[in-house]
């Protein structure tokens, strides 16, 4: 066994392009050994802003050698009448690199044929790696590709060197004029090397001791953590630490090294928001709070090397983020001196869509559907200030600081108009208005920020459909994927009993006189069709079992909130071990009303002539029917649907003996229809909890 040790070193890669490049390259490598049949230790990799680095402390020094059976043709193909060998005979055995005369005749299930046994495996490491390396690096796929000088290779940035060890000899290969060597450079400026590398088990040493670089993205990540924590805590307060921007630092230095700054106190009198948002949009720099909530005058920064001379680095990275946070002090101070009436009116030259209005219509729309949302849910408490937070909810996008920091809208609305007097319902509301923004995102925590929501997203939603701009493959320009999942998502959550055809048509009925492309029926069902498609991926994203979600959205998906109720229950019904018998009885009766309903000759109603009953078992499906309906339609009201589903037991022999006994289509109409109707009696209500025709057993 050897320790394999290969390097791929590049210009500065983005921190953004490095996040998924050792899990890919871990990958390619553990595929291709276990297609070699080269043994190994485990893979492991390593991503730096400057390296790609794949390390197998134990590799085999050959592939394993097995022995495997050929078969090839017939043996009335491969031999002739005198027991010669054929040319067909001669290639089967030249193709897999044997004499003709290794070949013998074998008996298969599907008569004789010629065989020989071929060993495989065998190969050296040394002939196995050049390949594997040349293939991992062309396979590595980048958000963007880059071509440079007069190369024709791609890759997501210039690549200076590949080092390549077996032991302590080095893997030859050549990639558009790249040669591969022993040789490695280190930190750009605390060790630039070059370095040469004797052996594989020297590399992690070099690199650290003489490279000064920290390989392990999870050891530069704690670095930065437990140092960013150190220098708080000396402080007086803790670091507010953002996942992602703890991420992205990580990838953009190979030896952090955390710094503590200062900052005026007045900057304290801006907006927490603001001031964070400043701070990592700009500076990638980290803000410090008290045991209040309150943020001190300090902020941490990663630096890439330990300075020659801290105070002056310090100093720069001070001036460097003052000037910025000025910038955000001058749009907090002109925003506040700006009445909420003057950017309404700026609304209106602001477009929201081509053919839909400005902002100011829109806010016109949210002010109207908020009301409408609020009462449809059974929420009149919210009614008043959800509508307010409608018409003034995106005031803020004609703000000096949003127009600096876009992603701070809906937030800074929030800020602002509490502070030109509204309330904090109102205020909470405007803040919460874009939630969620993904799938991982939290929904709004307010009654009146999710009644916005959803009248913020009901209404793109309407008018995007309406215009003939529903979302195509993968492109969704206006996130309307998004946005529909997040009303799914806040029905849910927060358990509205909200009719998802309602909401629609009430933020249709917001435009008015708009002059749509699509008419509004097909708005509606392609509506409708869309957020079943949601539906059916959201539910089945959280394990739900296919069949069960499409059942219970084929019984009907307006109520999400009741969706969400029935789905367990059903998927707890599909588990017991009953259920395959149960389903085919009760989908026999839906197909025989879907089926023979149409061709009945007239409406199927459900009502049952006590006159008509003329079997036993007919009288008797008819007299369980009236006992069970009506502690089924209790339960249906309750929302006790594993309730609902037990009832089916009581009801399922029954059903049974009249399959059995009782002809439904039988020649008198009027008792035939009678029939029909008993059993429409029951889909009607069975419909209710699921579609068991769309089940399969």
């Amino acid at each position: 066994m050897s320790h394999f040790l290969f390097e791929i070193g590049f210009e500065e890669m983005p921190a953004r392009f490095l996040s998924g490049l050792a899990s890919e390259v871990r990958t390619l490598f553990t595929d291709a050994l276990a297609q070699a049949k080269l043994d190994a230790s485990a893979v492991t990799a390593f991503a730096t802003p400057r390296r790609l680095v794949v390390s197998i402390p134990e590799l085999a020094a050959d592939s394993r050698r097995e022995e495997e059976l050929v078969t090839g043709p017939p043996e009335r193909v491969g031999f002739d009448a005198s027991g010669n060998p054929t040319p067909a005979a001669v290639g089967f055995a030249k193709g897999q690199g044997k004499d003709v005369a290794d070949v013998f005749v074998m008996e298969t299930g599907k008569g004789r044929y010629l065989a020989l046994n071929k060993t495989t495996g065998g190969e050296p490491a040394m002939a196995l790696l050049p390949g594997m390396c040349l293939e991992a690096v062309k396979k590595l796929s980048f958000p963007k590709r880059m071509r440079w000088g007069s190369r024709d290779f791609a890759f997501g940035r210039p690549v200076h060197w590949f080092l390549a060890l077996l032991g302590d000899a080095v893997v030859p290969f050549e990639l558009d004029g790249i040669v591969s060597g022993r040789r490695t450079r280190g930190h750009r400026i605390m060790g630039p090397g070059p370095f040469d590398v004797a052996a594989a088990k020297d590399y992690f040493g070099i690199i650290r001791d003489q490279g000064k670089v920290v390989l392990d993205a999870r050891e530069r990540e704690s670095l930065v953590r437990s140092q960013a924590e150190t220098l708080a805590r000396e402080a007086g307060g803790t670091a507010v630490i953002n996942p992602a921007l703890l991420a992205e630092v990580t990838g953009l230095t190979e030896h952090p090294v955390v710094l503590l700054g200062r900052l005026d106190p007045k900057f304290l009198d801006v907006p927490r928001e603001v001031l964070i948002t400043s701070m990592e949009t700009h500076q990638k720099s980290f803000a410090v709070e008290d045991g209040k909530g309150g943020l001190l005058p300090v902020f941490l920064t990663t630096l890439g090397l330990v300075p020659g001379n801290v105070d002056l680095v310090r100093r720069g990275w001070q001036r460097v983020l003052t000037a910025r946070l000025e910038d955000a002090r001058f749009f907090w101070e002109a925003d506040l001196a700006t009445d909420l009436e003057t950017w309404q009116k700026k609304l209106e030259s602001v477009v929201f869509l081509a053919g839909l209005g400005s902002m100011r219509d829109k806010a016109r729309r949210l002010e109207r559907l908020c009301g409408v949302v609020a009462e449809q849910a059974g929420k009149p408490e919210v009614m008043l200030e959800a509508s307010q937070a409608g018409g003034l909810a995106k005031v803020d996008l004609v703000s000096d600081m949003v127009g600096e920091f876009a992603e701070l809208q809906g937030i800074m609305g929030g800020i602002y108009v509490r502070r030109k007097g509204q309330s904090k319902t109102v205020s909470r509301a405007i803040a919460e208005q874009y939630l969620p923004a993904g799938p991982d995102s939290p929904v709004p925590a307010t009654l009146a920020g999710a009644v916005l929501s959803l009248a913020d997203k009901a209404d793109t939603l309407a008018g995007c459909f309406g215009l003939d701009m529903a979302p195509t493959g993968a492109a969704d320009p206006y996130a309307l994927r998004r946005a529909a999942l997040g009303i799914c998502r806040i029905v849910i959550e927060h358990g509205l009993r909200l009719n998802l055809m309602e909401l629609l048509q009430a933020a249709l009925d917001g435009y008015g006189e708009v002059k749509f492309k699509v008419d509004r029926t097909h708005i509606l069902a392609r509506l409708l069709d869309f957020f079943g498609q949601r539906l059916k991926a959201y539910f089945t994203g959280r394990g739900f079992d296919t069949l069960v979600v499409e059942a219970a959205a084929g019984a009907s998906f307006t109520d999400i909130a009741e969706l969400a109720a029935r789905i367990p229950a059903l998927a707890a019904f599909a588990a017991k071990p009953d259920f395959g018998q149960a389903v085919l009885t009760f989908k026999r009766a839906a197909n025989i009303i879907r089926k023979q309903g149409v061709g009945a000759g007239q409406p199927l109603t459900g009502l049952v002539k006590a006159a008509l009953l003329e079997e036993q078992a007919e009288k008797d499906l008819a007299a369980v029917c009236a006992d069970v309906f009506p502690r089924y339609d209790a339960l249906f009201e309750a929302g006790d649907y594993a309730g609902v589903l037990d009832l089916l037991y009581e009801l399922r022999p029954t059903v049974d003996a009249f399959f059995d006994n009782v002809m439904v289509m039988c020649d008198d109409m009027d008792v035939r229809l009678n029939r029909l109707n008993l059993l429409k009696s029951l889909v009607d209500r069975l419909g209710r909890v699921a579609d068991f025709a769309a089940l399969q057993v």
